[in-house]
């Protein structure tokens, strides 16, 4: 079997705690023929309506479409999105048993209206407000139940406030104690809670307002310095940049390595930072090197911006392409 066919089908036997922001990615797909009489904005025809998985529910949708076995901890809305994101759960046969329904706050719902394979605009329904005590004891109480036995443990942050300080603190403590890797998909709010993780993988945009600098994306000098002075600052074991067009860069402190994008006819780059932490959490799992990591998650990422919408994976054709890389195990 081939470098690639190891690795994937050795993902198969990972467990993988998510913990994050969960929400629903709607769409509403429709033709526009005229402009408003009432406003100057196109008038969309609806011809179909479409919901899917979104945010820490679309990694752990990645996950299982991988072949590993997610485990999703989040807080949900005891609403309509809500019931929809737990019915969407059951048709992918996902584990629900680390989600909270919560009454104080709603489930995240990001509506896209479509018009062929053009945005027309997106209205999101959300709170960003920190859960409250109760909530967060609540959600605790869950991940605390699912750690043992997991093989990594990934924090998909969309700055909603289901990831506090206090939780990142009391996760981070317990996966020490299990010896159990955490990789982080960060933002902004707290950028700086997620210390002596194993694997920190911010994007361009959130590298810069996070340590509060500017620089070219295509220097690549300014890029290895910011990232091992972030590296630095949280004491973590690597971190990982996308550079959108540009690929990605890590660092674990040894040696960074750039790895370029692969040429694709890009669709929607929706989705796709979920699609490369997914990938990178279980190479990290398997305890593959720095390099092998960045290869196998910018191959992913790519791969998920050829199509339209918030999609997973598909494992078929990840291991297709793979397989034309050159690997180390």
């Amino acid at each position: 079997m081939s470098a690639a066919g190891d690795i994937v089908r050795r993902f198969s036997d990972l467990k993988v705690l998510v913990i994050g922001d969960v929400m629903i990615d709607a769409y509403i797909w429709g033709g526009v023929d005229r402009i408003s009489p009432e406003a100057p904005v196109p008038v969309v025809r609806i011809t179909r309506r479409d919901y899917r998985l979104g945010g820490a529910a679309n990694v752990a949708l990645n996950v299982q479409s991988l072949g590993a076995q997610p485990y999703l901890c989040a807080v949900i809305g005891d609403d309509e999105p809500g019931q929809r994101l737990l019915q969407r759960l059951r048709e992918w046969k996902m584990d629900d048993a680390g989600l909270l329904t919560s009454s104080e706050r709603p489930t995240t719902i990001k509506t896209r209206v479509m018009s062929g394979h053009q945005h027309v605009v997106r209205v999101d329904e959300e709170t960003d407000q920190n859960l409250s005590a109760a909530e967060e004891s609540g959600l605790l109480a869950r991940i605390e139940r699912l750690i043992p036995g997991m093989d990594v443990i990934i924090f998909e942050d969309y700055d909603k406030g289901v990831i506090t300080p206090a939780l990142i603190k009391r996760v981070s403590e317990l996966a020490r104690a299990e010896n159990i890797p955490v990789v982080v998909d960060p933002k902004k709010r707290n950028f700086f809670a997620y210390e002596k993780v194993s694997l920190f993988k911010p994007n361009l945009k959130e590298l810069k307002e996070g340590l509060n600098v500017a620089f070219d994306k295509k220097d690549r000098l300014a890029v290895k310095e910011h990232v091992n002075s972030l590296r630095n600052k949280l004491g973590c074991e690597s971190v990982m940049v996308t550079l959108s067009e540009l690929g990605v860069y890590i660092d674990d402190g040894s040696a960074g390595e750039f790895v370029d994008a692969h040429v694709r006819e890009i669709s929607d780059v929706s989705g796709a930072g979920d699609t490369v932490i997914s990938v990178a959490a279980l190479c990290r799992a398997l305890e593959l090197p720095s390099v092998t990591i960045a290869t196998l998650a910018n191959l992913a990422g790519g791969l998920v911006c050829e199509h339209l919408g918030v999609v997973p994976i598909d494992r078929t054709t990840f291991l297709k392409e793979a397989e034309k890389l050159s690997l180390t195990l």
